[in-house]
């Protein structure tokens, strides 16, 4: 923690639970607000603890953006299944992180806009959702070993599912991450490139030194039962491969296939706004150069549409949901398929 952090005002969330206390406990982060409809409220988070004696201590959390459902869904589901006698250490689950986003089923809050994976470190005086991010950054991450952040594409974005770690100084942490994301047991393992990490609750974790696990698993503002069942698998291989629960990692039948996000150019951005006609699929290879995608001017008729092309060789491993797309909106994104991933 910085001395920047340690001078910061206690957050002003409390947990109805004791993080220390062994068993199950389920309760809430309680967050004051003062709104028209609630002039003494506060916003309710829930939080569930399983804590047997001592050991590592793991952090899941789903619902960092409120429209993306396996890690909601999965991590409900645990919190009312996971017994106190099938963990050695302690799991904090947090199904629903940015809970008033999660409720409107929306990627921000309705209560103030705010992006909760853009609002990290976080700050005790802000608005709601700085507030929920500082108490992860100052209160959840520091009690933490390891932590998985679990992902989709929302309603904007669909998404090949994956682990993911990303390039750390630390190569003795991104390798822990690195096997823990390959362990996660998703049909496909990533060393994702983010177009800005300064924000983002990956950041926040890796800079206290965790070890930080992220997935995506499908979306499109939905999940199917081949993503739940990608997430449920993932989540029990996470907390076994970190020794919190026994058992034996169950990696997908068909194999893992790695992936490699050098640097920006595997994003393709539109420069136009219209409609969209992706020439490829999830999973398809493309080649540097090939057209992938076209944009149709929805203003005209008779017009020809604007052709994108692969800015580099790989596969299609996320494409925009809606067909609708505007000026700046990712459209594709391209990796690159590689034989191993190591630090």
């Amino acid at each position: 923690m910085t001395d920047q952090a340690n001078q910061l005002r206690p957050s002003p969330i409390s947990a109805t639970v004791d993080f220390d206390a062994d068993g199950v406990q389920h309760g809430f982060l309680k967050l004051p607000i003062s709104t028209d409809e609630s002039a003494w409220g506060a916003v309710m988070i829930p939080v569930t603890v399983v804590k047997n004696g001592d050991g590592p201590t793991a952090l899941l959390t789903g619902g960092n953006h409120g429209d993306e459902y396996e890690g909601i869904t999965s991590l409900l589901k645990l919190s009312s299944m996971l017994k106190a006698e099938d963990v050695t250490g302690r799991v904090i689950i947090v199904p629903c992180m940015n809970t008033p986003a999660v409720m409107a089923g929306k990627r921000t809050s309705p209560m103030d806009k705010g992006n909760l994976n853009r609002s990290f470190p976080g700050n005790p005086n802000g608005s709601v959702t700085p507030q929920i991010a500082d108490y992860f950054t100052r209160v959840l991450v520091p009690m933490s070993d390891v932590v998985l952040d679990l992902h989709s594409g929302g309603r904007t974005l669909d998404i090949l599912p994956f682990g993911a770690s990303h390039v750390l100084d630390s190569k003795a942490q991104q390798q822990s991450a690195l096997e823990g994301a390959k362990a996660f047991g998703a049909p496909y393992a990533m060393v994702m490139f983010e177009l800005d990490a300064e924000k983002l609750f990956d950041t926040a974790c890796e800079r206290q030194g965790k070890v930080f696990v992220a997935t995506e698993l499908g979306g499109g503002g939905t999940s199917t039962p081949q993503s739940i069942a990608i997430a449920e698998r993932g989540v029990r291989n996470f907390l076994i491969h970190y020794g919190l629960v026994e058992g034996e990692v169950e990696m997908p039948a068909g194999g893992q296939i790695y992936l490699d996000m050098p640097d920006a150019s595997c994003y393709v951005q539109s420069q136009h706004s219209g409609v969209l006609e992706l020439l490829v699929a999830l999973g398809d290879e493309v080649k540097k150069g090939q057209t992938i995608a076209y944009v149709y001017d929805m203003t005209r008729s008779g017009t020809d549409p604007v052709a994108y092309k692969a800015e580099r060789d790989g596969i299609l491993m996320a494409r925009r949901a809606p067909s609708l797309i505007n000026m700046g909106d990712t459209l594709a994104v391209i990796a690159d398929v590689v034989e191993r991933l190591e630090a």
